[in-house]
């Protein structure tokens, strides 16, 4: 079982001191890694909407998950990082292989890609990528992206991308980066089954709807011929509602439930989930400290 803490940029700020200072402390506190997420754009909070169809805006800022994670790589020796998730059809396939590869190398293979296609078409719209296709071409990228950290040349021609014989350097050591699904819909629980490492689900709290979704994860990846072991789950515990008793209690049923990797979040806000009240890096440490200290026995 691994424990995570989330980065808080839209709080403490996007400089590296407190961004250091943020990632040393969480190390020496005992999570194994910080998970932060992804947004190359958002529209004016100003602009208004009548379409009523939601949209994200720039109003809270969020650093390239790929530049934050390298530079907190330098700043920590054994802490792990996830992304939670990069969208990757709005990015291209080759440059994401090359900074995945040049971020495992940097953090000695303490990297999990997770990845998901995203609900904020603005973005596709500013990237010049198709918003409708993201789900079919994310299913390419990852095979595209495997061949080219797995071997030094690569020859591919499939529905969205071509490679005659050409490669990335560096690449992982190992060959690859563990790559994780997030998202809540049937294909995406199949898709884990067949080729994930693992999968992130936010929407289910502890209970009977959750434990049938890993089962339904479990059945998928044996009939793809895939051991369920192999695969893991992630889920978050908000710090903003709650008791350490509660979240003793909540760690414990995930445990359970076979759960690989659970995050203490302090910021996400949305549906079951409440980020904290506090907004200094004060704040945010004090609860991560809270949230280690009550589970840590039990990982």
């Amino acid at each position: 079982m691994q424990i995570g803490a989330s980065l808080p940029i839209g709080d403490i700020g996007t400089g590296p001191a407190v961004i250091r200072e943020y990632g040393q402390t969480v190390e020496g506190l005992g999570f194994d890694y910080i998970i932060t997420g992804d947004h190359v754009m958002g529209a004016n909070p100003a602009k208004p909407n009548p379409s009523g169809v939601r949209v994200g805006t720039n109003e809270h800022p969020v650093h390239d998950p790929f530049v934050v994670l390298s530079f907190l790589a330098g700043c920590t020796t054994c802490l792990g990082f996830a992304t939670g998730i990069v969208i990757m059809p709005q990015r291209q396939t080759v440059l994401v292989a090359k900074q995945a590869a040049g971020l495992d190398l940097l953090c000695e293979g303490r990297f999990r890609l997770g990845v998901g296609v995203g609900w904020n078409e603005i973005e596709y719209e500013g990237l010049n990528e198709n918003f409708h296709n993201r789900g079919s071409r994310s299913e390419e990228q990852v095979e595209v992206m495997r061949a080219l950290w797995a071997e030094p040349h690569v020859k591919f021609e499939g529905r969205y991308h071509t490679i005659d014989d050409s490669g990335i350097n560096p690449r992982p050591a190992s060959g690859r980066v563990p790559i994780w699904f997030g998202g809540h819909a049937d294909a995406i629980l199949q898709r884990t089954a067949r080729i994930g490492d693992g999968w992130m689900p936010l929407a289910y709290g502890p209970g009977e709807r959750a434990l049938a979704k890993f089962e339904q994860l479990r059945t998928w990846t044996k009939e793809a011929g895939r051991d369920p072991a192999e695969v893991g789950v992630e889920v978050w515990i908000s710090l903003g509602v709650g008791t350490p008793d509660d979240w003793r209690r909540d760690f414990t049923f995930w445990k359970n439930a076979g759960v690989s990797h659970i995050a203490g979040h302090t910021t996400y806000n949305a549906g079951r989930h409440k980020r904290i009240q506090g907004r200094t890096l004060a704040d945010h440490v004090a609860a991560a400290r809270l949230f280690i200290e009550a589970v840590k026995d039990l990982r």
